[in-house]
This record gives structure tokens, C-alpha cells and sequence, in this order.
């Protein structure tokens, strides 16, 4: 599924780069790679949090009395 959705995301990214004129290219890149960013940064906080409550339920079930 996610590969799938990469796919279809990639030819988007492709098809509107083909038709930006050189200076809106650039825009567009800078774009992308500042959303990039954001993700990633998104994506770690969201794995940390997941993390942390998943050992908050392990130390409340095999520590805490």
C-alpha cells in the first residue's frame, strides 16, 4: 500500500516538475525538501511518544504495585 502511494507520489512530483519553468523548479525543491524535514522531524516525535507510553504500560504492569 505505501509503496503504492510513493509510486503515484513520485510521478505527481515528476509530472509538475516538468512543467515548472527553472525558477519555480527551484521553489518546488525547496518545498519538498523543507516538508521533508518536518516529517522526519514529525515522524520521530511521533515514534518517541509511542515509545515512551509503551514503557509507561510495561513499568505500571511488571513494577509498579
Amino acid at each position: 500500500k505505501l509503496k503504492k502511494k510513493l509510486s503515484a507520489l513520485v510521478k505527481k512530483e515528476e509530472e509538475l516538475t516538468a512543467i515548472l519553468p527553472e525558477k519555480e523548479k527551484e521553489l518546488f525543491a525547496n518545498y519538498v525538501n523543507a516538508h521533508n524535514e518536518f516529517s522526519s522531524i514529525s515522524n520521530s516525535d511521533s515514534f518517541i511518544s509511542g515509545f515512551r507510553l509503551g514503557a509507561r504500560f510495561v513499568y505500571d504492569t511488571f513494577v509498579e504495585k
